[in-house]
């Protein structure tokens, strides 16, 4: 063995590898850990600073095992500390902070407070960006009823940092379920992208939705803005005081209902039964004399565009994906100058109601979600042996004013290169705002800046925002257009 002194470069664990627990933030920069094998020549082999050998040894041994207890004691409690429920997970401690809406290592954004505090804590008890979106759009399911629901139709993209593949979650075409009711796709849509790319166990994304529905939550803005234009009119049995009145802004809703088909749900292990925990009580609401062919969700390769600044992600028909890439192969080729303000496209042209979140972590991993029950309250029928409003989405509708979620990955040659993800919501121009957006960006690179606290009680998210999420030197960025509007969480 080599004598002299070496430096060893110290890399800690990266986020999300096996077995790893870790209590202190990951450094900026390693740190050289010295080791020093360099022998003292002016002392005899078996001393150590004078004392006899076997003194030494008895006190290496002892040093040893003064450090070992340590770190086991250590081990110990870090194994035996309860991380509760989920509402009781705390991001680890972090050497160092940043501006609202970045993070070390991921992030969630959403239309609620709520959910993207769920996503969060699905990030920290060990989960991965697929079980933050999937657990934050079921927890929306049960808060937001108004724009979304297990009634509703789910469109994603899922870009993989690991493998460098982009997958669509796609619902295909609308189908109906009886005469003006849209047919279900959440629960297999959201069990099948789970199934594939999830790490923690299903039953987990379900248990604080099923006890959000069973024990309450409170009537945020949105919600309470949606119940003020939609009146009491099939709302009562969930959203109404027993005088009649609907509730207002943080009073608080249940939906025992809804619970039950949340626990059913929980048990299922494929998709097809997990639509069937809530498909099966509807036909007998309904009294339908069968149940109707169960909706086949797909997970197919994203449709890509290249280009020189690198590679482009959206979704196939009949979501708005394709029209998308038109519009940005357009508008690239022509080299058409994009306004310096996007936000008035986003304002304009309402049409589907619909729900969107974002979900990224440091390494590069996204997840754009978004879903729709087509108009606010769907059909406004309510099943009442499971709490779910159904949507008014059928053969008909035109899902793809609200699909379209854009992720753009950097240069492929660049493993540090940036990330970007992109989803509007709820306009016919989303598409266009999206493009506007994309356009500016690659004019001028900038991240986007959050500017609205967690912590503070943020402005409607709901029609017309446009939802950003980017990877930037190892950091995960959120922000929405208007600034401030949809509430995000990280760690």
């Amino acid at each position: 063995m080599d004598a002299t002194t070496e430096a060893v470069i110290y890399h800690k664990l990266q986020l999300w590898e096996p077995g790893m627990e870790s209590e202190e933030e990951e450094e900026e920069i390693a740190e050289p850990l010295v080791l020093s094998l360099r022998r003292s020549q002016n002392i005899p082999r078996n001393k150590v600073g004078g004392l006899p050998g076997a003194w030494a040894r008895l006190l290496a041994s002892l040093l040893l095992l003064a450090v070992s207890s340590s770190l086991a004691l250590r081990q110990l409690h870090n194994r035996d500390s309860p991380k509760g429920n989920l509402g009781s997970a705390a991001p680890p401690a972090s050497r160092h902070s940043h501006n609202p809406g970045v993070y070390h290592h991921g992030a969630i954004i959403s239309p609620a407070a709520t959910c993207s505090q769920l996503g969060q804590e699905l990030l920290v008890d060990g989960g991965n960006v697929v079980d933050a979106g999937v657990g934050a759009a079921l927890c929306l399911a049960v808060v937001h009823p108004h724009a979304t629901g297990l009634g509703a139709m789910f469109w994603g993209l899922f870009y993989n940092s690991s493998s460098g593949n982009a997958t669509a979650l796609t619902a295909g075409p609308a189908r109906t379920l009886a005469p003006g009711l849209g047919l279900p796709t959440a629960l297999p849509a959201l069990y099948l992208l789970h199934t594939h790319f999830g790490h923690l166990p299903w039953p987990h994304l379900l248990a604080k939705p099923a006890m959000l529905a069973q024990n309450g939550f409170e009537v945020d803005a949105p919600l309470a803005n949606a119940l003020a234009a939609q009146g009491t009119k099939g709302l009562c049995p969930l959203f109404c005081h027993t005088n009649g009145t609907l509730l207002g802004l943080g009073a608080q809703a249940t939906n025992p209902s809804l619970a039950s088909v949340l626990h059913r749900a929980a048990l299922a292990s494929s998709p097809d039964l997990a639509g069937d925990a809530l498909l099966s009580l509807l036909v007998r609401d309904l009294g339908l004399e069968e149940a109707p062919t169960q909706p086949v969700p797909s997970l197919e390769p994203a449709l890509q565009l290249s280009m020189p600044q690198g590679v482009l992600f959206t979704t196939p028909g009949p979501s708005a994906g394709p029209e998308l890439l038109e519009l940005l192969e357009s508008a690239l080729h022509s080299r058409t100058p994009s306004p310096t303000s996007c936000l008035s496209l986003l304002q304009t042209a309402m049409t589907s109601v619909d729900s969107a979140l974002a979900t990224v972590d440091s390494s590069g991993s996204m997840l754009l979600l978004t879903s729709s029950i087509n108009s606010s309250f769907g059909s406004g029928h309510l099943s009442p042996s499971t709490g779910v409003l159904l949507s008014n989405l059928v053969a008909r509708s035109e899902p793809s004013a609200w699909a379209c979620p854009l992720i753009l990955r950097g240069s492929l040659d660049d493993t540090e290169a940036d990330m970007l993800g992109l989803l509007a919501s709820g306009t016919l121009s989303g598409a266009k705002a999206m493009t506007c957006t994309l356009l500016n960006h690659l004019a001028a690179p900038q991240i986007p800046q959050a500017q609205q606290r967690s912590t503070e009680r943020p402005g409607v998210c709901g029609q017309g925002n446009l939802l950003q999420v980017v990877v930037h030197a190892e950091h995960a960025h959120v922000s929405s257009v208007p600034s401030g509007c949809c509430p995000f969480q990280g760690y």
